[in-house]
């Protein structure tokens, strides 16, 4: 019994020695780790590099040896990050502009340098609000050396740089392991480059706000993996390219405000993943195609300011059952407002407004548990508005109806505090014999408010409600 207990005592003392040397180990590893990082070193080429960079667009005054002697260590550099490779530090990131308030800014004589082309290790470039005037100062993206980032560079930004001009270069194809490329608000002219199709990895590519013109390179139908397209605000033209259905993976697409014709494309209906979808300011025509009724995903969709004329009946509203806003204003659209609108229960915002719709409002669509703003001025509307005092005082001025001559409000709505529609008349009101007298009977010969038996009485549909005809009805028929 002695004896066991002794091997029993000696094994827990192996076992105790055993997790000591192993946590202490352990923790010398991480102690040296932390002390070589700490201690890392930056290469000189590549901190001189970085100092005549950022020298390049926030001027010769700047000393970057004297104010950041260690750029990746202990006196960072608001927008540069690093990254140890090899053992040596290596800048990142590169963030030039008022991003924040010790961010660094550009002087009025800011230029891209070729030394920026020598951080061999950038992952990531961004330039905003940092090339100001096209005329005082105007800068062009580099057209060379843009190779050095073809297996590193992942996001290239520029950003509100109204001086920067001139166009994209073909070079920027180099870039194959880009994910985004951010053109946003520029002075930027010319083709889209056919090279941007290089970039197969991209996932986002946003170049609104430019004057890009032409026609969207058919290359761009090889970027399968992009989720954001913006080319908004451009005078792109020419039609809709096919290619759109093979971006199966596309969450957002605004190609507004340019100048892009024709017929929309049924293709577009493969695109069931989007989200948004922006097509409005262009020119397109043709009636609405009936393949965006498999966008199933849809929450956001503006298709306003075309002429695409047609009307809404062909497309099953029902299965866009995520649709939260939908533009389709001024679109010389004509025909009824489909029932299947009433379904869209996550509806907030319905703009059917200056077309050439006709018939009546349904009333169903105040049944709309979500929506906050309808208009549907502007059109050929008819009938009287069903809808309840609540809903009109609820959507206030989200809701217009004005500019359909043949609309008419209530009169009960339309007097005092009650007057909750601009520029909808009043429906002409038939007087009922019957009002306040129940089963009382005469023909319509025998009951004229212009006979004179009710100019007599000073009587006219002004100046008496139901209730006192009735009354006065049932004293003559007393006597």
């Amino acid at each position: 019994m002695k004896k066991n207990y002794s091997i029993w005592t000696f094994e827990t003392f192996l076992r105790f020695v055993v997790l000591f040397v192993g946590f202490f180990v352990l923790c010398k590893g991480q102690q040296e780790e932390e002390d070589s990082t700490s201690v890392a070193a930056m290469k000189k080429e590549e901190q001189e590099a970085l100092y005549s960079a950022i020298q390049g667009f926030v001027g010769d005054s700047w000393n970057g040896s004297d104010l950041y002697p260690d750029p990746c260590g202990w006196t960072p550099i608001q927008g540069v990050s690093c990254d140890l490779y090899d053992g040596f530090w290596y800048v990142t990131a590169l963030s030039i502009g008022p991003a924040y308030d010790n961010s660094l800014r550009c002087t009025g004589r800011a230029e891209l340098t070729p030394h920026i082309f020598m951080l061999k290790h950038l992952r990531t470039l961004s330039f905003f609000n940092c090339f100001f005037s096209p005329r005082q100062n105007p800068a062009r993206i580099p057209t060379s050396n843009w190779e050095n980032f073809s297996n590193s560079l992942e996001s290239l930004e520029f950003r509100s740089n109204p001086g920067l001009i001139g166009t994209i270069p073909n070079t920027i194809g180099y870039l194959k392991n880009l994910r985004s490329l951010v053109m946003l608000e520029n002075g930027l002219t010319g083709d889209l480059p056919p090279e941007i199709g290089n970039l197969v990895k991209l996932r986002r590519l946003v170049l609104a706000g430019n004057g890009f013109a032409g026609r969207i390179p058919e290359t761009l139908g090889d970027l399968i993996e992009l989720l954001i397209l913006d080319l908004s605000r451009n005078k792109l033209s020419g039609s809709l390219p096919l290619f759109f259905g093979n971006l199966s993976s596309l969450l957002k697409l605004d190609l507004s405000n340019n100048m892009l014709k024709g017929e929309l494309p049924i293709e577009i209906g493969s695109l069931r993943n989007l989200t948004l979808l922006d097509l409005g300011s262009n020119k397109f025509s043709g009636g609405l195609a009936q393949s965006i009724q498999e966008m199933v995903s849809l929450k956001e969709m503006v298709i306003s300011n075309n002429p695409i004329g047609g009307d809404l009946n062909g497309i099953q509203w029902e299965k866009l059952e995520e649709l939260e806003f939908l533009d389709l204003s001024n679109m010389g659209l004509t025909g009824r407002i489909p029932e299947s609108m009433t379904e869209l229960k996550r509806l907030r915002f319905l703009g059917l407004n200056n077309n050439n719709l006709s018939g009546k409002l349904s009333p169903r669509l105040a049944s709309l548990p979500c929506i906050t703003s309808l208009y549907v001025y502007g059109n050929n509307l008819t009938g009287e508005l069903e809808f309840s005092e609540w809903f009109y005082r609820k959507m206030g001025k989200r809701f217009g109806a004005w500019d359909n001559p043949n609309m008419c409000l209530q009169a009960a709505l339309m007097s005092g505090k009650g007057n909750f529609l601009y520029g909808v008349k009043p429906c002409k009101q038939e007087t009922s014999i019957s009002d306040g007298v129940p089963n009382a009977k005469m023909s319509e010969g025998s009951w004229n408010q212009n006979s004179p038996l009710v100019a007599s009485l000073g009587g006219s549909s002004c100046g008496f409600d139901g209730f006192w005809w009735g009354l006065l009805l049932y004293i003559i028929m007393l006597l």
